[in-house]
């Protein structure tokens, strides 16, 4: 038997009218996964397919983890439903990411990676960038060091914590791109760096870590435990 198609249904039963006069929060997993994908397949109604969903991953975090292949193999989920799912995980993690007045909370390396990828996506040159942070690792300002090639001399702490001294931070974290798209760190990098995190602790601000950022891998020197 056919299912019903979701315009015929009775409007106080229907997702996205629920949601408007209920409240998001009253909508189960798969009524919120219906609005997000709008549309049905041939087959399978809009309920139908988000059931599937929910069937076929178990929970909404394997969803998130899922790899866009793996949204496509459900039967109904094309280019355009896997690229409509990514995107609301996306913004519902960047939401997580941000304090209440709006600005980015930067409490571990995934959450900074997460950040700036998609801005060194085919970026060209080395980019070395300060992440000027508050007492709870909330961002206070952003500030670039250099363009080029990272070496000792080209990045001086003096440059370095110039703008964390003005600003009052409590802590920074560096992050730079490697444009080959390998992410491991150079001797330089690891040399920069010790420079720089002696050059905190004599100032009293700490360098909480070093994001090295590749083609959708990151590496962070805090977790190979040189910062």
């Amino acid at each position: 038997m056919a299912e019903l198609k979701i315009t015929r249904w009775p409007e106080n039963e229907r997702p996205r009218e629920r949601l408007l006069k209920y409240g998001a929060g009253n909508l189960s997993d798969a009524q919120l996964l219906a609005i997000i994908l709008r549309t049905g397949s041939g087959e399978k109604g809009v309920m139908a397919l988000s059931i599937a969903i929910l069937d076929a991953f178990k929970s909404l975090s394997s969803i998130d983890a899922a790899s866009a292949a793996e949204l496509s193999s459900i039967k109904g989920i094309g280019g355009a439903k896997t690229a409509q799912i990514k995107a609301a995980f996306e913004l519902g993690k960047r939401l997580m990411g941000e304090s209440s007045d709006g600005k980015p909370v930067f409490s571990s390396s995934q959450a900074i990676h997460a950040y700036f990828a998609p801005r060194f996506k085919n970026f060209k040159k080395e980019l070395f960038i300060a992440l000027l942070l508050d007492a709870k690792n909330r961002l206070v300002r952003e500030c670039k060091i250099s363009e080029g090639t990272l070496t000792g001399s080209l990045i001086h702490p003096r440059e370095a914590f110039k703008e964390a001294i003005r600003e009052s931070a409590a802590s920074v974290v560096f992050v730079h791109n490697h444009p080959s798209g390998d992410p491991a760190p150079s001797r330089d990098d690891i040399a920069v760096t010790e420079r720089l995190k002696s050059a905190g602790e004599i100032i009293g601000i700490q360098v909480i870590d070093h994001i090295i950022i590749g083609d959708g891998r990151y590496v962070s020197l805090r977790e190979q435990g040189v910062v």
